[in-house]
C-alpha cells in the first residue's frame, strides 16, 4: 500500500508552546524555578514567592528587580526573546559560551502561559510606569496599566487545568510542596546576597536575609547544626576556585538529598559531580550512609556548557578531569587538615579487603534441620532472652550487674566467652573451635527480630515513654512523611506527632532500644521513608525502619561488657532465627575451628 502524501505544515504557535512546555514545565516546581530565576536575572534584593496547593493552583514571584516596559512585558510572551544575551553577543557563534545569567531560551514564560494562566505586572525602574498583561492558556485576556512598586510580579494559576493528561501525572500536593521547596532552597543558597521568602498556603517556610555570609545560608537552609559539624572547604587551581561547607564523615544522612552543588551560582545535579563526592568520601562512610555538603564552583563561563539541557540543571565541563580532582582534593584536604575533628582514615588495603570478603550464609543458626540449634535453642529461647535484656539494661544504664557462673563451652554451640578485643569483639570458646563476635552487630539483630515479634503480635510493641517529649526539627517534607506513617511507627513503640510545620514531637521510643538518641533516630527514620516510601509497600517500609531502630538501639562497637553480660548475649544468638548476619547482611561471627588454629602454627 503506498502511502498516502502528507503535506508539511507549520505547527500553530500555540501547539509550538505546549510541545515547549513539556520539557521546560514539567511540574509546578519547574515553573516556579525558571520564574525565581528570572527574578534573579533582573538584578533583585528580595525576592517573595507564594504557593498555594503545591503550586498546581498558584505560584506567585514578586521581586524588586529592574522591572519591565510594557513593550518587553509583551516581548517576553514571545518565544526565544531573552535580555539575558548582551546585543553585541547575539549571532556570534561564541553566545551561548559566554551566557552568565541563569536563564537566556526565551522559552519559559510562553511555554507556561500556554498550559495556564499567567499575570505579569511590572514596573520599569527606567520609566516608572506599570503595566499589567494577562494570558490564559496561550489566549491574551486583559492588557492595560497596573499599580505596584518597582520590580515584577508574576502569578501562575491552575497550572494544566486545560491540560488533563499532563494533570493526571503529577504527585499530590505534598509531594509537589517538597520540590517546589527544595528550588528555592536552592536558589537561595547560590544566592546569600539576596533575601528570600517563601509562604506556603498563608504561612511562612522560610526566610532569610540578603547580604549574609555563604556559610551562615548554608546552615540556615540546612542544618542549624552544620557548623558544629563540618569544615570549610577553599581550593583554587588557576581560574577554577572551589569553596563551600562539608560535613564531618561522622555526621552524615541516609539520602544523598542533603547534597548541594553550584556551578557558577547555578543549582546543578552533575552525575560527574556526584561521583566526585562520592570518591572523597568513599573510605570514611559506610555504603548506605551520605555526606551533607554544600559546593560552589567557580570557572570560567566558557570552560562549562549550560545548554545540555532545557532544565539547565545538566552542564558539561570542558576539563572534567580537572573538575573532578579539585573535588575530591578539596574535600579530602579539608576533612584532614581542617580543624582535626574529622575521622581517622581507615587502612586502605584493610578497607578494600574488608569489602571484598564474602558474607559466607552461617545456614546453622537459622535453618531449623540442625538438630544441634534446635536442641540448644528451644528451651532456652525465654532464659536466654530474659537473661539478655537484664544485662542489656544494666549495661545501658552503665551499671554493674551481678556475676553470674560462666557455663561449659560444650553446652553451647557459641562457646562461652573469654574475654573481649578492642572493646568491640567477643572472643569465646567452643567445643569446636575459637569463635569471634561483632557485638555491635549481633545486638544490632537481636533487637531488630524482638521489634519484628513485638510488631506482628496482637497488641503494639512495649514504648518506654520520654520523661520530657522531644522536639526534633525537620524538613517540612520530612515531617510530613512521619507524620503519615505516624499509625504504623506507633506500632512498633515510636510515638511521633505533629509540631509545627517543621518539627515533631517525639513521646515514646521502643522499649528495646532502652536509651538511645530520639533526635538521631527520628532523623534516620525520615531519611528511610524518603529514600524508599514511593517505591515500597507499607510493610516493606516499615521493615526498612526497624532494622534502623536496631542500629540505634544495639550496643555499640567501644563499650565495655562483663563476661556474664558476654555469655547472655552468646545465648540469645544461639536462639534467634538469622542471628548469623547483621542488618546490612554482614556476618555476626565467625570460627576458627581447631584444625585452622593448629595449621597457623605449624602443627596441622
Amino acid at each position: 500500500m503506498v502511502p498516502e502524501t502528507r503535506q508539511i505544515r507549520r505547527l500553530p504557535e500555540q501547539l509550538v508552546n505546549r510541545i515547549a512546555a513539556g520539557e521546560v514545565v514539567e511540574r509546578p516546581a519547574s515553573a516556579l524555578k525558571e520564574l525565581v530565576e528570572n527574578a534573579i536575572d533582573a538584578g533583585a534584593t528580595h525576592i517573595a514567592v507564594r504557593l498555594s496547593e503545591g503550586g498546581l493552583s498558584l505560584i506567585e514571584v514578586s521581586d524588586d528587580g529592574c522591572g519591565m516596559r510594557a513593550d518587553e512585558i509583551a516581548l517576553a510572551l514571545e518565544r526565544h526573546a531573552t535580555s539575558k544575551l548582551p546585543e553585541s553577543l547575539i549571532g556570534a557563534d561564541s553566545a551561548l559560551e559566554r551566557v552568565v545569567t541563569l536563564g537566556f531560551r526565551g522559552e519559559a514564560l510562553p511555554s507556561i502561559a500556554s498550559v495556564a494562566r499567567l499575570s505579569i505586572e511590572s514596573r520599569s525602574r527606567e520609566t516608572g510606569e506599570a503595566w499589567r498583561r494577562v494570558v490564559d492558556h496561550g489566549e491574551l485576556i486583559a492588557d492595560g496599566p497596573a499599580a505596584l512598586p518597582p520590580g515584577t510580579r508574576v502569578r501562575v494559576e491552575d497550572l494544566f487545568g486545560r491540560v488533563p493528561a499532563r494533570r493526571k501525572f503529577l504527585r499530590s500536593a505534598r509531594s509537589e510542596w517538597a520540590a517546589a521547596l527544595d528550588v528555592v532552597r536552592r536558589l537561595a543558597m547560590a544566592r546569600p546576597d539576596i533575601g528570600f521568602t517563601l509562604e506556603y498556603d498563608g504561612r511562612r517556610a522560610l526566610q532569610v536575609q540578603p547580604g549574609e555570609r555563604l556559610d551562615v545560608r548554608v546552615a540556615q537552609l540546612v542544618a542549624r547544626d552544620l557548623p558544629a559539624n563540618s569544615v570549610a572547604v577553599d581550593l583554587a587551581r588557576g581560574d577554577y576556585h572551589l569553596v563551600g561547607v562539608a560535613g564531618l564523615p561522622t555526621w552524615n544522612r541516609g539520602v544523598a538529598d542533603h547534597q548541594y552543588l553550584f556551578v557558577n551560582g547555578r543549582p546543578v545535579k552533575d552525575r560527574l559531580l556526584i561521583g566526585a563526592v562520592r570518591g572523597a568520601y568513599a573510605d570514611m562512610l559506610a555504603r548506605d550512609r551520605h555526606a551533607v555538603l554544600a559546593l560552589f564552583l567557580t570557572l570560567p563561563a566558557e570552560d562549562v556548557d549550560v545548554n545540555v539541557h532545557p532544565a539547565k540543571t545538566e552542564v558539561r565541563f570542558r576539563d572534567a578531569a580537572l573538575v573532578r580532582a579539585m573535588i575530591v582534593t578539596g574535600l579530602r584536604q579539608a576533612l584532614t587538615e581542617g580543624d582535626r575533628r574529622s575521622v581517622q582514615t581507615p587502612d586502605r588495603a584493610a578497607m578494600q579487603a574488608w569489602q571484598v570478603e564474602p558474607v559466607v550464609p552461617v545456614a546453622p543458626l537459622a535453618a531449623p534441620q540442625s538438630s544441634l540449634f534446635a536442641a540448644a535453642a528451644s528451651p532456652r529461647l525465654g532464659e536466654a532472652g530474659a537473661a539478655w535484656r537484664g544485662y542489656e539494661a544494666a549495661v545501658m544504664a552503665r551499671a554493674e550487674p551481678a556475676a553470674l557462673p560462666v557455663p561449659e563451652a560444650q553446652a553451647h554451640p557459641l562457646g562461652v566467652a573469654r574475654g573481649q578485643v578492642a572493646r568491640t569483639y567477643i572472643v569465646a570458646e567452643a567445643d569446636d573451635g575459637l569463635v569471634l563476635v561483632d557485638q555491635h552487630a549481633a545486638h544490632e539483630r537481636l533487637v531488630l527480630e524482638r521489634l519484628r515479634a513485638a510488631g506482628a503480635g496482637q497488641g503494639d510493641a512495649p514504648a518506654q515513654a520520654l520523661l520530657l517529649p522531644e522536639v526534633v526539627e525537620l524538613d517540612e517534607p520530612d515531617c510530613d512523611r512521619i507524620e503519615e506513617a505516624a499509625a504504623e511507627l506507633a506500632r512498633f513503640g515510636l510515638v511521633v506527632e505533629r509540631f509545627g510545620p517543621a518539627a515533631v514531637l517525639v513521646r515514646a521510643v521502643p522499649a528495646a532500644l532502652g536509651k538511645g538518641d530520639p533526635q538521631a533516630l527520628v532523623r534516620d527514620v525520615a531519611d528511610d521513608l524518603a529514600r524508599n516510601g514511593a517505591s515500597l509497600l507499607v510493610g516493606e517500609r516499615i521493615d526498612l525502619v526497624l532494622a534502623t531502630m536496631a542500629c540505634h538501639g544495639s550496643v555499640r562497637a567501644g563499650r565495655v561488657l562483663s563476661v556474664a553480660e558476654m555469655n547472655a548475649l552468646l545465648r540469645e544468638m544461639e536462639a534467634t532465627p538469622r542471628s548469623g548476619q547483621c542488618n546490612h547482611g554482614r556476618p555476626t561471627w565467625i570460627k576458627l575451628a581447631h584444625g585452622d588454629i593448629e595449621k597457623l602454627f605449624g602443627r596441622g
